[in-house]
């Protein structure tokens, strides 16, 4: 099996699609992973939706809601830990210049400013970890695969702000995952009109067959301004009766709604 991911390697995203058994291709960008699996290129995609410290991807959601008819078939939650890589000949003391992307030099903010240095951002925290291999007074936010690929070595662990930092990355195919009994269902949705309780009365219908709804984000439709849909995560799966009957029930309220997937529910977020 194929599997595309968010690359190059020595990121945390190939840490996330190596959990899963295949050939892992990388792609420069995410919109390039989407369209890999929506023309056959790979069976699979695995892709960074959210952090919890800096939130959700854009991008990621508004490819899911917007552009592709694929599906989300699996979730894989991975603790961030950040490391400072320097060159092999180098100190700690002589870096003057760290490079990563820009997640990662938001999350390490207390750890830089400490350091006194500059920060630049990159496109991947593996990039960052290629153009520091010739620079003594340079260094890169990364991860350990990096360090190896690179040939640099770790000069601080774990220089995160916030030891709870977890990124949850969905896995994309063409069809969403079976029922396991432990599920969970993303769906998007937009309100018909505007008017006062329209969300209030949406969310009543989840409520109604006590169904838990594990996460709901807004973002702007892209139609006008103040106009918005609605990204919701629930327990259970969508071919559940009691999810089916609330789902046929919310349409005739909204705009549209478009389930986005049904898949294992991991961990306990």
């Amino acid at each position: 099996m194929k599997i595309g991911y968010f690359g190059p390697a020595g990121t945390f995203t190939e840490e996330a699609a190596s959990r899963l058994e295949g050939e892992l291709l990388p792609y420069p960008t995410i919109p390039e992973v989407f369209e890999a699996v929506h023309s056959g290129e790979v069976e699979l995609g695995v892709v960074p939706i959210e952090n919890s410290i800096e939130g959700s991807v854009g991008v990621t959601l508004d490819l899911l809601a917007h552009q592709y008819l694929l599906k989300i078939r699996g979730e894989i939650i991975l603790p961030i830990n950040h490391n400072l890589l320097i060159n092999p000949d180098a100190e700690l003391g002589d870096v003057e210049v760290v490079y990563s992307h820009y997640q990662p030099l938001s999350q390490c903010r207390m750890f830089l400013e400490k350091m006194g240095v500059r920060t630049q951002a990159t496109g991947s925290t593996a990039a960052a970890a290629e153009m520091i291999s010739d620079d003594r007074k340079a260094a890169a936010i990364g991860t350990r695969r990096a360090a190896q690929l690179y040939g640099l070595k770790v000069a601080a662990e774990n220089i995160q702000d916030h030891a709870n930092n977890m990124t949850r990355f969905v896995v994309v195919d063409q069809k969403d995952h079976a029922p396991t009994g432990k599920d969970k269902t993303s769906v998007v949705l937009c309100l018909s009109r505007d008017r006062p309780g329209g969300l209030y009365e949406i969310l009543g219908e989840f409520a109604q067959e006590n169904i838990n709804l594990t996460k709901i984000e807004s973002r702007p439709s892209k139609e006008k301004l103040g106009s918005y849909i609605f990204f919701v995560d629930m327990e259970g799966h969508h071919r559940d009766l009691k999810i089916m009957n609330v789902i046929n029930r919310v349409r005739s309220k909204v705009g549209y709604i478009k389930i986005l997937g049904s898949y294992p529910q991991e961990g306990d977020d």
